[in-house]
């Protein structure tokens, strides 16, 4: 492995509390209690908050990822979702922040 792929070497990503957005399909890997192995526990859009930052193998940084409609708390890699507190209007090439 080289040190570039070892993501922990810089800052995460995402900060405590930030709002997320999820870009692709999370299956249960078998480390979700109570959900069977790949059933669904969030899809491409749904929305959640940072709500903890752990390592993996000192590899890369893991995301607890609250969704409030759900009502629980999943692991997620920062290349499964993106920030959701800053999003680009339609037809504009601008940055608008919604608070």
């Amino acid at each position: 492995m080289q040190t570039s792929e070892i993501e922990i070497d810089s800052p995460p990503q995402f900060e405590m509390g930030e709002k997320i957005r999820i870009k692709k399909l999370i299956r249960n890997d078998g480390t979700f209690p109570g959900k069977e192995l790949g059933e669904h526990l969030a899809k491409k859009g749904d929305v959640g908050y940072v709500v903890g930052i752990g390592t993996f193998l000192q590899t890369y940084y893991i995301y607890a990822i609250h969704f409030l409609e759900k009502g629980y708390v999943v692991g997620c890699r920062a290349r499964e979702m993106e920030s959701a507190e800053v999003e680009t209007a339609p037809n504009l090439k601008e940055a608008t922040v919604y608070t």
